[in-house]
């Protein structure tokens, strides 16, 4: 239920965000529930997910995990800690081992990805975020119009350059890997 004090935009426009290192305090004391997510200091609740993103979060995983050499951890809905946020993309794929992951989480990706059946919106609001962190690649998968949106080139907290991938083509990604779309948008 939306807190109505957040409609007024003079005091929303007052709220103060809180620093990871808050959020990891409040959560350690159960103060939040484990089903949020710290986005640019703010506390948001995670939405929950349909059978088709849960599918399409299986599909990409394996085609990682399957491709991508042991240098590679691919995690999946797992938080990285960021200055100012601590998303928990659907896919993000880091150098290491889960072993070195065991007392903090990842501070850099090199590949994030979100899966967007209902939160395009916000998806397209941690552009910004992947972007200040320098993860070099950030996708946006969109199933309603059959296509991925992919982020590169970040600089100045900023993305230079945003492709638009439909139906069959191919995305070469990390590791000179290359990604059929049909492998996730066929019937």
């Amino acid at each position: 239920m939306p807190v109505a004090v957040l409609e007024n935009i003079s005091l929303r426009e007052r709220i103060v965000p809180i620093s990871v290192a808050q959020y990891h305090r409040m959560n350690e004391l159960g103060v939040i529930s484990a089903k949020t997510e710290l986005i640019e200091g703010v506390i948001l609740e995670k939405m929950s997910k349909s059978p088709l993103h849960v599918y399409l979060i299986h599909l990409l995983h394996g085609f990682f995990v399957q491709h991508l050499s042991a240098d590679y951890l691919v995690r999946k809905a797992d938080p990285l800690t960021l200055s100012h946020s601590e998303p928990e993309p659907d896919i993000s794929i880091v150098k290491g081992q889960l072993v070195d992951f065991k007392t903090t989480h990842p501070v850099y990706a090199e590949l994030v990805i979100e899966v967007a059946v209902s939160s395009l919106e916000i998806d397209r609001v941690k552009t910004n975020i992947y972007a200040l962190a320098n993860i070099p690649e950030y996708w946006i998968v969109i199933p309603t119009q059959q296509q991925v949106e992919v982020y590169s080139r970040p600089q100045h907290g900023k993305y230079q350059m945003v492709q638009i991938y439909k139906n069959a083509e191919k995305i070469e990604t990390i590791a000179s890997l290359v990604f059929d779309l049909s492998a996730i948008f066929s019937d």
